[in-house]
């Protein structure tokens, strides 16, 4: 017995897409028929109730056990693989730390001889100051001890009319200048001569010459 269908649901009671009712009817697997500007599907009720609703029901165990067992080994073999690049990623990490630790080691050294110079320096320096400190004080002692009669401190060249005035010769004015000029040539350091003239250096004695 024939009974006219909708494609929708034809599909809904086989168990398959509105696309594939439509292949169906195409490729002329199913027969369809127009009624009233409508698309109907003929069924034959004897012949549909012995047709499988969904070839995935009829499909034997052995093939789906066969094909968890393949999805069992393709989740085992991706597990595997994942394993292997996390251990691939610890032996790096490892690698990565020695490297580090080394790094670290060296520069810990480096540091340790930079402060090793550091302090030699800073102590060379406190006692190169020490050292200019002690020798300015040592200065300081020397000036107060020393004269403040500047004809004591330093050389006081005069001329010849000078120097006999400060010595209060009043004879014996030649016989004077001819020990001078006999001391200058045996280079006494008591007498010079500047700008061609005979000085004589005030802040030495001439106990020798005067007499």
């Amino acid at each position: 017995m024939e009974k006219l269908m909708k494609p929708a649901e034809y599909a809904k009671e086989i168990g398959i897409s509105r696309q594939a009712v439509y292949a169906k009817i195409k490729k002329g697997i199913l027969h369809a028929k127009n009624v009233e500007g409508k698309l109907y599907i003929v069924v034959d009720n004897d012949r549909r109730d012995s047709e499988p609703k969904n070839n995935a029901e009829h499909k034997p165990k052995g093939d789906t056990v066969g094909g968890e067992n393949r999805n069992y080994e393709t989740l085992l073999k991706a597990k595997d693989e994942t394993i292997e690049v996390l251990k691939g990623t610890i032996r790096d990490l490892k690698e990565s730390n020695k490297e580090i630790s080394t790094t670290l080691r060296g520069e810990i050294e480096l540091l340790k001889e930079a402060f090793h110079e550091m302090r030699t320096l800073y102590a060379h320096q406190l006692e190169q100051k020490q050292k200019q400190e002690n020798h300015k004080m040592i200065e300081v002692v020397t000036q107060t001890q020393e004269p403040t009669d500047p004809w004591e401190s330093e050389s006081v060249w005069v001329g010849l009319k000078k120097f006999l005035k400060y010595f209060e010769v009043e004879t014996h004015e030649k016989k004077i200048r001819k020990r001078l000029k006999k001391a200058y040539k045996k280079g006494d350091h008591r007498v010079t001569k500047i700008d061609g003239k005979l000085k004589m250096d005030l802040n030495e004695t001439y106990e020798d010459i005067l007499q």
